[in-house]
């Protein structure tokens, strides 16, 4: 229980700058009855989850039989360029994946984000201080299902092969397990470079080593990266590439989908760690046969990073969540209460997609790794929303193309700092 109301709260820690001051146009406030069919939107195209978001959906029309549901599943990326486009039209889904921070904020000036903030209120107590990331000007436009952090996973048997004898604490170390594996003809890296935000967590985790959360929370404040720690986080960026830890052809490899992408690698045995979100082994255990997949995996934190002002236990991540829109509001704001209760919570847990938000289904975690980083999380001082949620949409994408690129050999580290200003100047 502790270990999800500690992520909540350091995660609230990291969006209440950005979001306090944010006020949303959203229209809408739950307030229509009647029959509806809702349209959702959400990104799990794979199993097991694509069937468990199916049953829980007709578990809840079982019990409220005027609600009824088209599901389309959308792989990750289509969300950034299908929501907008969806939301400036006259038929958005009534119900979308939502990661809260500035993609939010950003999606209100719409009109056509659903205040459901009395529509929430006999459900949305145990969430605590998880469901600030999804409010805005102290209204709810959301919530979240489950809690995330990132890290990496790693296989122990590659590691073993290798002569790496524990997961490396310090960039150092990582290094030398780069080089170990090399030397034992194995992948050390896989990264999903064609999808880009995968690459983006590199940046992220050396910048957040490198830099002060006074400074972390400013820089997603001003959205200005104008800190000398943002550019020596970049030249960190660099001299890690230049030890070529990833396979080859990385650039055109994505992150989630067949065998061939950077979690399907890490599932079979191709390659040692990959840096990716706690739902990881939800997604490899759908792209290989092995189903003692979770016995041969472990994780293990962002190591340190030598001559960083940032704390070495600070953890990247955020949050998966939905936001209704105004057509059919009242229906998506009691599905959302369904999925944020306890036994809803309970089968989401189990599956290892994520970490709960509702504190009772802690114990329901599906493996001992899970555990261990929801342990992790729980004592972590600061939770850093991805640069790309807690920023506007445009910000955002233009830091994580930027990012890509840099992976791509185009660019400096200036360019990446300079991507966020320049992306920001357009918002005035």
């Amino acid at each position: 229980m502790r270990s999800v109301h500690k992520l909540s709260v350091a995660l609230a820690a990291a969006a209440t700058l950005l979001l306090a001051a944010c006020s949303g146009s959203g229209g809408g406030d739950a307030s229509a009855n009647g029959p509806v069919t809702l349209t959702w939107w959400h990104n799990r195209t794979t199993e097991p989850m694509k069937t468990i978001w199916q049953q829980i959906a007709d578990d809840f029309h079982k019990t409220h039989q005027d609600v009824s549901f088209t599901i389309e599943p959308l792989q990750n990326e289509q969300f950034q360029t299908k929501v907008p486009l969806a939301l400036q039209g006259n038929t958005p889904p009534d119900i979308f994946q939502q990661w809260g921070g500035g993609s939010l904020v950003s999606q209100l000036s719409s009109g056509k984000l659903a205040d459901i903030t009395e529509a929430s209120k006999s459900w949305i107590g145990p969430l605590g201080q998880a469901a600030t990331g999804w409010q805005s000007g102290g209204k709810q436009y959301g919530v979240p299902y489950q809690m995330h952090a990132v890290g990496f996973w790693y296989r122990k048997d590659l590691f073993a092969t290798a002569g790496v004898t524990s997961p490396p604490t310090t960039l150092d170390e990582l290094n030398a397990a780069v080089a170990k594996l090399k030397t034992a003809n194995l992948v050390p890296i896989a990264v999903g470079g064609k999808d880009r935000w995968p690459d983006a967590f590199y940046y992220n985790y050396f910048a957040i080593r490198q830099c002060s959360v006074d400074s972390l929370k400013t820089a997603v404040e001003k959205k200005d990266f104008a800190d000398p720690c943002f550019t020596k986080a970049g030249e960190n960026l660099k001299a890690f590439l230049d030890t070529k830890p990833f396979q080859d052809g990385f650039v055109g490899t994505p992150a989630q989908q067949g065998a061939g992408s950077s979690a399907g690698m890490l599932a079979t045995g191709k390659a040692a760690m990959e840096l990716q979100g706690d739902w990881n082994p939800d997604v490899m255990q759908s792209l290989t046969e092995d189903k003692d997949l979770d016995s041969k995996i472990g994780w293990f934190p962002f190591p340190a990073v030598p001559g960083g002002q940032g704390d070495p236990k600070a953890v990247l991540g955020g949050g998966d969540g939905f936001s209704c829109t105004t057509r059919a509001a009242k229906a998506c704001a009691d599905f959302l209460g369904h999925l944020v209760g306890e036994e809803v919570q309970k089968k989401l847990a189990a599956t290892g997609s994520g970490l709960p938000v509702h504190p009772a289904a802690v114990a329901s975690l599906k493996t001992e790794t899970h555990k261990q980083i929801a342990e992790y999380v729980s004592k972590s001082p600061h939770l850093q929303f991805y640069f790309d949620i807690a920023m506007p949409t445009n910000v955002g994408q233009a830091l994580n193309d930027a990012i890509a690129n840099f992976f791509a050999g185009q660019g400096d580290p200036s360019t990446i700092v300079g991507s966020v200003s320049k992306a920001a100047a357009g918002n005035k």
